[in-house]
């Protein structure tokens, strides 16, 4: 296995631009789906469930929610995308054994696919962004300021997807890493309520989690609320981002070529 560290070239945008153009072909259906599943979210829990609640954490329960399915939306379309989409051109298509016979290199797939997921997680929360605006939930205009990092979060979740994929030897093996990994930190790391509210024993490992960091990115800058330790979420999130890109080019460098 190659264990030198990656190169990044400008030839990763090859990777990105095709991918791009081949989404242009579904873009109806897929903005369809990034607007109308935070619409029914909103509605349904914000509107819905927070006409019991009231206020959570100092702010109403309709803002607290999307500030939460901001993060939570980007870690789970980029995860998809890593996992589904990326096996799907690695191995039944192989579309990447096609691209290796260009000048791209392993390095160049992996870094491009990264950039991609994580726009997919861009585009996504930057639906439930818009939809949280126009029903009234979000009203600060500093909440625009989420966007990068909404691409942040997007390359954290990005590395360690493509990671699985890389190891999976069908599209079953990832219920494994949904389960046991995804679901969790979407109920556990705050979207739906503070994770001070959990026992003391559990908080530690929930802070360790990828996705409270993002939450303690995103949730201030929708909400309205000061922001507090940005450096050390960054840090955390580029930290996961730049462990997964490495691991993963390793990974795929062993499935393609050794």
């Amino acid at each position: 296995m190659d264990w030198c560290l990656p190169k990044v070239r400008m030839s990763m945008f090859a990777v990105w631009s095709r991918n791009f153009r081949v989404w242009r072909k579904l873009i109806l259906p897929s903005t369809l789906f990034n607007f109308g599943e935070p619409f029914i979210y909103l509605l349904g829990l914000g509107l819905g469930l927070g006409s019991f609640i009231g206020e959570m954490d100092g702010v109403p329960y309709l803002t607290f929610l999307p500030s939460g399915l901001l993060a939570s939306s980007v870690m789970n379309t980029a995860t998809y995308e890593g996992l589904f989409s990326v096996y799907t051109r690695m191995v039944p298509q192989q579309t990447y054994e096609g691209m290796l016979a260009t000048p791209l290199e392993v390095d160049d797939i992996v870094a491009g696919e990264m950039l991609w997921c994580a726009t997919k997680g861009l585009m996504s929360s930057s639906a439930i962004l818009v939809v949280g605006f126009l029903i009234g939930a979000l009203q600060d205009w500093q909440a625009i300021f989420c966007l990068p990092f909404f691409f942040l979060i997007g390359l954290c979740f990005a590395g360690p997807a493509i990671v699985v994929s890389s190891l999976a030897p069908s599209y079953d093996y990832f219920n494994y890493y949904v389960t046991l990994l995804l679901t969790p930190m979407f109920i556990f790391c705050g979207v739906f309520y503070p994770v001070r509210t959990l026992p003391d024993f559990i908080e530690p490992f929930i802070q360790v989690l990828p996705l409270s960091h993002a939450i303690a990115l995103v949730r201030p800058l929708a909400s309205g609320q000061p922001l507090h330790n940005v450096l050390l979420h960054v840090c955390v999130l580029a930290a996961f981002a730049g462990i997964g890109f490495y691991l993963a080019v390793v990974l795929v460098r062993r499935r393609l070529i050794n």
